[in-house]
């Protein structure tokens, strides 16, 4: 059967890109004989567990899951009670981009922060902390944070840190929602042990989808107690996977060479480009730093829909004719150049 192709690379999302050749090989040899199910005394679970704990530099608790959303809401439901609340920038994909799934699976309440850099900072959480106690308000008992943030910035070590102390020293927990982990650990030239372990992250919404797996995420708790009895949390909220073979064999060839920052250097160092070239174009206006794998910009409403027909791409602010272009680890310079010229283009035909 012959497949339709679809439109040729654009910067909508790094969803929107495909396999890595060394993850799709991972996947055919996973496909050879047979493999227990559900990754029950299967040899490849260990190793990828092993190598998770390699990686992290301590002996945490890995446990694979099909998508984002079920990592984030698993692991969130996990250390939450019904009563008690997360604490998170409004723009978290936990808040956002869920589909009211935490709310409906934990039973809690999501308390946000205005956060215009996508940053959420000790000082804002604080206020959230004077109904501790009081048996009518929610419980706030977790913070949550993006690592890239939904703003495309980055957290630095040392506020990670901050953010970590803070919420122990307040009996809360931190969740790190890592969707963009590895384009994070590449801007900033750190390992995941210094930026997650060392840090004192609690638990770890470890993506890869977007840096060249096909699908799976991890749920990684870097302190194994708080982990007892997620397995059994997974297979409620329906993120077993039977053949959990295709996840695991992704993630140790992802792990493998570091695969995970060759990709993620590539998507960050087009992401420079862009936002390097764009700026040169007269009329479009960059927005925000470009800090990882996100250019955000400000292109005249009139262009956006014929450069989109190009090169397609999501309005972030309608408002303010805010654009966001992702770029990924298959995204290449004649890509960047291509867009680049036909912005240029359409600005000057619309003047």
């Amino acid at each position: 059967m012959k497949l339709e192709l679809a439109r040729k690379k654009g910067f909508a999302s790094d969803n929107w890109s495909g396999v890595s050749p060394q993850v799709m090989e991972a996947l055919a040899q996973a496909n050879q004989l047979h493999h227990p199910a559900y990754a029950e005394e299967d040899p490849m679970m260990l190793q990828a567990e092993k190598r998770f704990q390699e990686v992290f530099e301590t002996d945490c608790k890995v446990f694979f899951v099909y998508n984002g959303t079920g990592a984030n809401v698993l692991a969130v439901q996990h250390l939450l009670k019904s009563w008690q609340a997360v604490v998170a920038p409004h723009s978290a994909h936990l808040n956002e981009d869920e589909g009211g799934a935490p709310e409906k699976f934990t039973g809690g309440k999501i308390l946000t922060a205005d956060c215009p850099d996508g940053k959420l900072k000790p000082e804002q959480v604080k206020p959230f902390l004077s109904s501790i106690g009081f048996q009518h308000h929610v419980q706030p008992k977790l913070i949550s944070i993006s690592q890239v943030t939904e703003m495309g910035t980055l957290y630095s070590v040392k506020e990670i840190k901050a953010l970590a102390d803070f919420a122990h020293q307040h009996q809360m927990y931190l969740h790190l929602d890592g969707a963009r982990i590895a384009n994070a650990a590449e801007a900033l030239g750190v390992s995941f042990s210094e930026m997650v372990t060392q840090t004192g992250v609690d638990v770890l919404s470890f993506g890869g989808t977007k840096n060249g797996l096909m699908f799976g995420e991890a749920v990684v708790f870097l302190k194994p107690e708080l982990a007892e009895g997620f397995e059994y949390n997974r297979k409620q909220g329906m993120q077993l996977a039977s053949k959990m073979r295709f996840i695991t064999a992704q993630f140790l060839a992802y792990l493998e060479n570091e695969l995970w920052k060759s990709n993620a250097q590539q998507a960050n160092n087009m992401a420079a480009l862009l936002a390097k070239e764009l700026a040169k174009v007269e009329g479009i206006r960059l927005s925000r730093p470009t800090e990882a794998n996100g250019v955000f910009a400000i292109i005249p409403k009139a262009v956006i829909p014929n450069l989109q027909q190009e090169y397609f791409f999501h309005v972030w602010n309608e408002s303010r004719s805010e654009v966001r272009l992702m770029c990924s680890f298959d995204t290449m310079p004649e890509d960047v150049m291509g867009f680049v010229a036909a912005a240029k283009r359409l600005m000057i035909q619309k003047t």
